[in-house]
């Protein structure tokens, strides 16, 4: 069994003014280079050939290019040394040379014997996260960067150039003991999501305000409601922002309809409340949500309001957020992909197509008073896909009035039952028989219907398969 590798201490160095070898002036030493530029180092570099990167910085000035093969002797004077060359014995020489002057240096070619590792390195100006394994994966390093650059929002650069703009004034201002406090409002609260936003000038507004008051007296601190659309049920479908929001929030509300791993996303330590909304069943009504929304923010609480699909197709979020506005509570929406768009391309259904839908209509299915009043004639006119949500229970009559208001008995539909998740099923069939067919089955999950032309397409565009794949 190989022994532990020790691994390396995380440091970031200060190389502005400050000489750095690099000798080699292939791929791997124009990418150092390039680091070592944006440190403020003095590059000199050394290798009979270079490439036509490194040549045109050594042409403007921006480094200095020695085109010849590296010797011991040049490693004198240097902060550290970069031996990158396609020899390992010159490699080796040069790291020799370095450690026999107390210099640091890292061989291209030899990770377990270089000082120092450069890490995968995520910048958003100021801020830097850096990524190393020691030596030992650095392609897990910059697969876990790739990840990482989409997750950590580029706005993380404009909080931390906001903080430094205010960190000599809160020093100034605040003692020692509430300084952390005050930070964690600004950097976790309201003010950094107006960042993440976009909203700068609101921003420093209301760091401004945020540090007078807390002058005088600690702030209380303000909630805030996030509307967030959970899609249409697989995780992977969420938005970063929509993550990111889901892991800071002091308590949830969650409707029927948003999934089990959905729901397991959030932060753990959060309070979870569930306010139903499943057809015709509410566990809240409405206003009740409302209300409990307003009355937890007032409480300076985080509110994470997540539902299904897209907080403003068939969501009621319009209603929501209007109650927090009347209220004075801040608040954000963060759109998802709508069930629609989702459970369609999971089918294999392309909701228009030049051939067969030049439009699409959303409309809701849903039952008011056991009567379904929709513009059937418009709904039953050709060239178009109609999807409908929450359409199970009024399936018989959806498919009756089509074919009374125009279209054929043979017009295809599709039922889609927990869409994109690992329990999808798709019926398909037509106007006449898809309802039969619906009678037949134990349905209890979010059911979406379309009815188009461009169903039949599924039997060729289908993909998504999880039965087929739960036998293979």
């Amino acid at each position: 069994m190989p022994s532990p590798v020790t691994p390396p201490l995380p440091l970031f160095i200060r190389l502005s003014g400050r000489s750095v070898l690099v000798a080699g002036a292939g791929r791997v030493a124009a990418r150092r280079i390039r680091r070592l530029i944006d440190a403020g180092a003095w590059v000199r570099v050394i290798a009979p050939e270079a490439a036509p990167e490194i040549r045109a910085a050594a042409d403007r000035g921006a480094i200095e290019w020695q085109a010849r093969r590296a010797e011991p002797g040049d490693v004198a004077g240097q902060w550290l040394v970069f031996a990158l060359t396609d020899d390992p014995a010159v490699n080796a020489m040069l790291c020799d040379a370095a450690a026999h002057a107390g210099i640091l240096a890292q061989r291209g070619d030899d990770a377990q014997a270089s000082d120092f590792v450069v890490p995968a390195v995520i910048e958003r100006d100021s801020l830097q996260i850096a990524i190393a394994s020691g030596g030992e994966a650095p392609t897990l390093a910059r697969l876990l960067r790739a990840r990482l650059e989409a997750w950590v929002p580029r706005a993380y650069g404009d909080l931390a150039a906001l903080a430094g703009r205010y960190r000599d004034a809160v020093k100034q201002h605040l003692p020692r003991s509430r300084r952390a406090a005050f930070w964690t409002q600004v950097l976790d609260g309201p003010i950094a999501e107006k960042v993440f936003a976009g909203r700068l000038a609101e921003a420093q507004r209301d760091l401004d305000a945020a540090l007078r008051d807390a002058r005088h007296a600690p702030a209380a601190s303000r909630g805030e409601v996030y509307l967030v659309g959970g899609g249409p049920g697989d995780p992977d479908l969420l938005t970063f922002r929509a993550l990111r929001l889901m892991q800071r929030a002091d308590v949830v509300l969650y409707d029927s309809l948003i999934a089990p791993a959905i729901v397991e996303l959030v932060n753990p330590e959060a309070e979870r409340i569930h306010v139903g909304k499943r057809a015709s069943r509410h566990t809240l009504p409405q206003d009740d949500i409302n209300g409990l929304m307003v009355r937890l923010a007032s409480q300076g609480k985080r509110v994470l309001r997540l539902k299904g699909g897209d907080p403003f197709v068939f969501g009621r979020g319009g209603e929501e957020i209007a109650r927090l506005a009347a209220s004075g509570i801040a608040f954000q929406v963060v759109p998802g992909i709508t069930a629609a768009s989702g459970c369609a391309a999971y089918a294999g259904i392309p909701l228009t197509h030049r051939d067969h839908a030049q439009s699409v209509t959303f409309v809701t299915g849903h039952l008011k008073a056991g009567e379904l009043e929709l513009a059937w004639t418009q709904l039953a006119a050709p060239g178009q896909t109609v999807v409908f949500f929450m359409a199970l229970k009024s399936l018989p009559i959806i498919c009756e009035q089509l074919q009374t208001h125009g279209l054929p008995r043979e017009w295809p539909a599709a039922l889609i039952i927990e869409g994109t998740t690992t329990r999808q099923r798709v019926v398909v069939g037509t106007l006449a028989d898809l309802a039969s067919r619906a009678a037949r089955m134990t349905i209890h999950g979010p059911t979406l219907l379309i009815v188009g032309q461009v169903v039949q397409l599924s039997e060729t565009l289908a993909w998504f398969d999880p039965v087929a794949d739960e036998r293979a």
